[in-house]
């Protein structure tokens, strides 16, 4: 279980959704029993039979910033396409760029409105250097906001297996959770994207406590592992939250023999980070942490996830809570069953 090779199915690609489903709450629950080893076809408009009085589910309140850019290299007209990764207190700006031809520090990208590309208004980055993977440092003259002008400039960037140009109106909305408060992502935590107020509701009327925690997925979630042994790989850091509220109502949720049902993965790296010999503190700042076997989580009793690319940090993820050969035996039976695949995909539920 410590060789990538272990983590790699075959998914067919009509499995791939591209659209999400018509509402939230039409996705398809596959129910994951960790102490049988059973299997049951649900909805996740079913999730709320599973949760007990006393149970908290907690989810990741980050916003997908619309960091997709599009534009040209002033100098020479030729196309050029990003990806705003952050800012930092200074105000630059890191992404990643593509284009035709090597890009040269100081040179500088004029960045068009990518829902209106003929509209006049402009702004221009320039680069300032290029980092080790590949990212650049730019400096942009505006006094606006990195978020103000993504708003304005950006586009949701969505995964190209999608295989689309451009975010819709519809994406605009659907990649994005409905309790979305602190912008910060480049990507969504897809497990998040079926809920609804309703949903939630259904939850809370059953005393079920709904917490949530920060963390911006960064484009390392994405980066395929390039290692076979994992421990040899070196995860990514993204920034997150659990504030001291939040840590000390959980920890009476567990002293009370409530369970901790983490909304994606990106809640379990939070909650597990912020762990120490099963109990939570209060937690802010960067995690790199690798969750892979032997890994004994700490914290998360339960999960809802989506079903993730082979040979992925993700995927080693859940396989290390629910067990390598369940996660297999799940996946086998989601795709004979024709479920949806990937982030506007159907989902499971890991108990």
């Amino acid at each position: 279980m410590d060789r990538l090779s272990d983590y790699d199915y075959e998914l067919p690609s009509e499995l791939i959704a591209s659209e999400p489903a018509l509402r939230r709450e039409d996705a398809r629950l596959l129910v994951v029993h960790r102490d049988s080893g059973r299997l049951e076809h649900r909805t996740i408009r079913d999730l709320p039979e599973y949760l007990l009085a006393g149970d908290a589910i907690v989810l990741n309140d980050t916003k997908v910033l619309p960091a997709r850019l599009f534009g040209t290299r002033t100098a020479t007209g030729g196309k050029w396409e990003g990806l705003f990764l952050s800012a930092d207190p200074e105000g630059n700006w890191q992404l990643l760029g593509q284009t035709k031809g090597k890009l040269q520090p100081g040179e500088t990208i004029t960045v068009h409105k990518a829902h209106a590309p003929d509209d006049p208004e402009t702004i221009v980055l320039t680069l300032l250097k290029r980092g080790e993977e590949g990212e650049w440092t730019a400096r942009t003259e505006s006094d606006s906001s990195h978020i103000e002008l993504l708003e304005k400039f950006g586009t949701m960037p969505l995964p190209p297996y999608m295989k689309k140009p451009i975010a819709t109106a519809q994406d605009r909305i659907r990649y994005q959770t409905t309790f979305a408060d602190r912008p910060g992502s480049v990507a969504a935590p897809t497990a998040g994207l079926h809920f609804t107020p309703e949903l939630l509701a259904q939850c809370s009327r059953k005393e079920v406590q709904i917490e949530k925690v920060t963390l911006h997925v960064g484009i390392g979630t994405f980066r395929p592992i390039q290692v076979e042994h994992l421990d040899k790989h070196v995860m990514h850091s993204e920034w997150c939250e659990l504030t001291a509220d939040t840590s000390a109502r959980l920890n009476e949720v567990k002293s009370s023999g409530g369970r901790i049902v983490a909304v994606g993965t990106t809640s379990v790296r939070t909650l597990e980070s912020a762990s120490d010999s099963q109990k939570l503190a209060p937690f802010s700042g960067h995690t790199d942490l690798f969750i892979r076997p032997p890994y004994e989580f700490q914290v998360v009793d339960g999960l809802v996830t989506n079903f993730h690319l082979p040979q992925s940090s993700l995927l080693v993820l859940v396989s290390t809570f629910a067990g390598l050969e369940l996660v297999r035996e799940a996946y086998r039976t989601a795709i004979r069953e024709r479920y949806r695949f990937y982030s506007y995909g159907d989902a499971m539920l890991i108990l």
